[in-house]
C-alpha cells in the first residue's frame, strides 16, 4: 500500500503549505471529470485526510479489512447536507418540484453516491465538503463563471455571493454554484449534478477549455 507521502506525489518532509498545494493538484487530476477514476480520488482524499491527522513516514498504514469499531462518534455541529443526484430523478418519474422527493428517494435504495449526506466544515464550500467525503461531484472553473457544480436547494439556507455567472431567474428558483457557496442552515437538502438541466446545461464550460485557458494565464 502506498504511503500518504507517495499517493501526493511528495517528499516525507513536505511542509504544511506543500502538503495542501500538492493535494489541491492531485485532487483535481484524480477527479472523474478530469479523467481520473472515483478509486483514485478517494485514494487521495484518504491520503491529505492522513496527513492532516499527523501521520509521519514509517507509521503504519490502517488495516482496511478489519472490523469498524461499534461505538460511533458524536455527529459534528456543523451544516449537515442531505444530498440527491439529479441524474436519477428521471429513471424514476420524479420532479424538482415534487414536495415528497427526498422521502422518496429514501425508500428508493439509490446508490450513496446518488442519495446520502455529509457535514460541512467551517470555511469549506458545498463542493469541498462534497469532495471530502469522498464525492466526485461536477466542476470546472471554481470560482462561479461557469453552471458545471450547479445545485438546487430545496431545503435550507445556502446565500449565493455576489460574483457568479448564473442570472437573477436561477438564483430565485434556488440555483446556487457549489464551487463558491456553502448552506448556513443546521440542515440543507441539495439536489446536485444540475448540468442536466436544460437552462443550467446553456452555461456550462469545458473542463478542457479551462484548462486551457488557465495554462496560459
Amino acid at each position: 500500500m502506498e504511503s500518504p507521502f507517495e499517493v501526493l506525489g511528495i517528499l516525507p518532509d513536505a511542509d504544511d503549505g506543500e502538503i495542501v498545494d500538492a493535494y489541491r493538484q492531485r485532487v483535481k487530476e484524480a477527479h472523474p471529470d478530469q479523467g481520473g477514476s472515483t478509486a483514485e480520488f478517494q485514494a487521495v482524499k484518504t491520503a491529505y485526510e492522513r496527513l492532516q491527522n499527523g501521520y509521519e513516514p514509517g507509521d503504519p498504514l490502517p488495516d482496511e479489512t478489519a472490523e469498524p469499531e461499534s461505538d460511533a462518534p458524536p455527529e459534528p455541529e456543523d451544516p449537515m447536507v442531505e444530498f440527491l443526484n439529479f441524474e436519477v430523478l428521471e429513471d424514476h418519474g420524479w420532479s424538482l418540484g415534487d414536495e415528497d422527493l427526498f422521502e422518496k428517494a429514501a425508500d428508493a435504495g439509490l446508490r450513496s453516491t446518488d442519495f446520502g449526506r455529509f457535514y460541512v466544515d467551517p470555511n469549506d464550500t458545498l463542493l469541498e465538503a462534497a469532495e471530502k467525503n469522498g464525492f466526485a461531484w461536477p466542476f470546472a472553473c471554481r470560482g462561479g463563471a461557469c453552471t458545471n457544480c450547479a445545485v438546487a436547494v430545496v431545503e435550507g439556507e445556502m446565500p449565493s455571493p455576489a460574483s457568479h455567472i448564473l442570472p437573477p431567474d436561477l438564483t430565485e428558483k434556488g440555483i446556487r454554484l457549489s464551487c463558491i457557496a456553502a448552506p448556513v442552515s443546521d440542515n440543507a437538502k441539495i439536489v446536485y449534478n444540475l448540468k442536466h438541466l436544460p437552462e443550467v446545461s446553456e452555461l456550462l464550460l469545458p473542463a478542457s477549455r479551462f484548462e486551457q485557458a488557465s495554462s496560459t494565464d
